[in-house]
């Protein structure tokens, strides 16, 4: 976990109000409280990705939570898929993922 000064280090240009609504609007959520947060790496990608999205892909602050709640079912469902597939891979018979390969690439 990084402090929030090493936060502002590590990505100039990023401004404090900025950051203080993305956490009172729950788009960052770091540890602690104000004047003391601590970022996990997520934190931290996060940020980046926000910023990224308002300033390179001019995405308006009005949309960002629209934009952020997708990415992050996106997100979500990309886990779930990885977690099936490693479910598939332990309790399934060689037979039968070959059948469900068979079957999905049927439909592409």
């Amino acid at each position: 976990m990084i402090s929030i000064e090493v936060l502002f280090a590590q990505l100039p240009g990023l401004r404090p109000q900025d950051l203080e609504r993305w956490i009172v609007n729950e788009w960052v959520r770091p540890d602690g409280s104000a004047g003391a947060y601590l970022f996990h790496e997520i934190d931290v990608a996060r940020v980046r990705l926000i910023r990224e999205l308002r300033d390179e892909m001019k995405v308006d602050e009005d949309a960002l939570p629209i934009v952020l709640s997708l990415l992050d079912q996106l997100y979500a469902l990309r886990r779930q898929m990885r977690e099936l597939g490693a479910a598939i891979d332990r309790t399934v018979s060689e037979d039968v993922r070959r059948s469900l390969v068979a079957h999905l690439t049927q439909r592409q």
